[in-house]
This record gives structure tokens, C-alpha cells and sequence, in this order.
């Protein structure tokens, strides 16, 4: 209760704030007009990141995919800063790492809300971004949010030492031996294939081994055939290089 009475205080400060730096600009200069407009832009972010960290840490899955659509609107305008990366950080571990339980009970395991929170993390790029991504497909359990956070480590491309790789590999051969998706693994080739695009090739064997398990193993045909051409185009790498 006392989290949705800050929320609402927030709305209705964000609600007046333009109205009341409007009332000010008018009495200014032009010079002072133009300072103005740029401290109103600055009060109105740092609500709006107010907003989006009491949101994100409410109770309510309805709330935090609210501030998800908030941060999404954030990086659309071009903030990418530490505010909008914790908040996503908090969102996409929720459930798994930042466990809260009632009589035992998990409840805060919202995968929707982290699968949200791995694609935007796609979107900020950053390599405090990709790090948290690692840590998704490392760590989480439900295929469809690695899924989503494997093909958002392909968007951001980095794969320093092969790391971003290894683990991708390392999490499709577990589910391999133990549940094959297809989604997941088609994921993990389109990743490999950004991947490879940004960094001229693959040189990781481990990588090899698993896209050969995955174009002779238990999954659709055109998984494995997407698989099969992977291989030649990775080898063409090879041949150009």
C-alpha cells in the first residue's frame, strides 16, 4: 500500500511538472527560456526514473511490465544509463536470483516480465547489458526467457574471449541431454550468426560441436538445416580470412 501511494504521488508530480515549468518559462527570458526547457526535460527523466525503480521492485507483475514499457520508451529516446540498466538487471533476475517467498511459496517467478526484460536489455546493448544477459542464460530455467536472452546477446554482438558463446553453447547442450527445444536452439544459431557477422567468424571449436549437434540431433528439420548451412558459413569465414 505504502509503495502504490509513492507510485501515485509520483504520477500526479509528473502530471503537473510541465504545466508548472511552462508557468516559469513564461516569466523568463529568451535565454532563460531556453535553460528552463532544459531543467524541465531533466526533472521530468528523473521522475520518470523514479517511476520505473518503484515500479519495477512493486509486487505486481502488472506494475513491472508498466515500467518494462517505460524503460522501453526511455532507451528509445536515447537513455541508456545506469538508472535503466539496474532496473532491468533487478526485472530479468527476479524470480531466480532475487527470490521472495510466502510460507515457502516463490512469488515473484514472473518469466514473462523477464523474458520483457531481456529483450530491452537486447535494445540498451551496453556491456553491463550483455553481462546481465549472461547471467539469464546461465542461471534461468525457463527455456523461452533464455531463448530470448540468447537471441539478445546475438543483437548486442560482443563476444570478448569467446565468452558470450561458450556460455550459449554450454546452456543448449544442457537442454540438449535433457529437454531439446527448438526455439532455444534456432535462437542460439541466429546468435552465432550476428555473432559471426560482427567479429569476421567463430574460431571456437566448442561452438562447431554444438551447431553439428544440433544439425544431426532431435530437432525440426529446418533447425538442423539451418544448422547444416551455419557450418558452410562459418567454414567460408575460414576460407576469406
Amino acid at each position: 500500500m505504502l509503495i502504490l501511494k509513492r507510485f501515485l504521488v509520483f504520477v500526479v508530480v509528473l502530471a503537473f511538472l510541465p504545466v508548472f515549468v511552462a508557468g516559469q518559462t513564461q516569466t523568463g527570458s529568451a535565454s532563460g527560456n531556453r535553460e528552463m526547457s532544459v531543467e524541465q526535460s531533466y526533472l521530468q527523466e528523473s521522475v520518470e526514473l523514479m517511476i520505473i525503480r518503484e515500479q519495477s521492485r512493486t509486487d505486481s507483475r502488472d506494475m513491472k511490465m508498466v515500467a518494462l514499457e517505460y524503460i522501453g520508451d526511455a532507451i528509445d529516446r536515447g537513455n541508456k544509463g545506469d538508472e535503466i540498466h539496474n532496473a532491468l538487471e533487478f526485472l530479468s533476475l527476479e524470480g531466480v536470483v532475487n527470490v521472495a517467498r510466502e510460507n515457502g511459496r516463490v512469488v515473484n517467478n514472473f518469466p514473462d516480465v523477464r523474458k520483457a526484460a531481456a529483450t530491452y536489455l537486447g535494445k540498451l546493448g551496453t556491456t553491463e547489458a550483455k553481462d546481465t544477459l549472461l547471467k539469464m542464460v546461465s542461471r534461468d530455467n525457463e527455456p523461452m526467457v533464455i531463448t530470448e536472452a540468447i537471441r539478445s546477446l546475438g543483437i548486442i554482438g560482443a563476444n570478448n574471449v569467446e565468452e558470450v558463446t561458450q556460455i550459449i553453447s554450454l546452456t543448449v547442450n544442457r537442454f540438449n541431454m535433457l529437454n531439446p527445444d527448438n526455439f532455444m536452439a534456432l535462437s542460439a544459431l541466429d546468435a552465432f550468426t550476428r555473432i559471426a557477422a560482427a567479429n569476421k567468424g567463430i574460431n571456437d571449436r566448442y561452438v562447431v560441436e554444438t551447431i553439428m549437434k544440433i544439425s544431426d540431433g532431435p530437432y525440426i528439420t529446418p533447425v538442423r538445416n539451418r544448422a547444416r548451412e551455419l557450418l558452410a558459413e562459418l567454414r567460408q569465414y575460414g576460407i576469406d580470412n
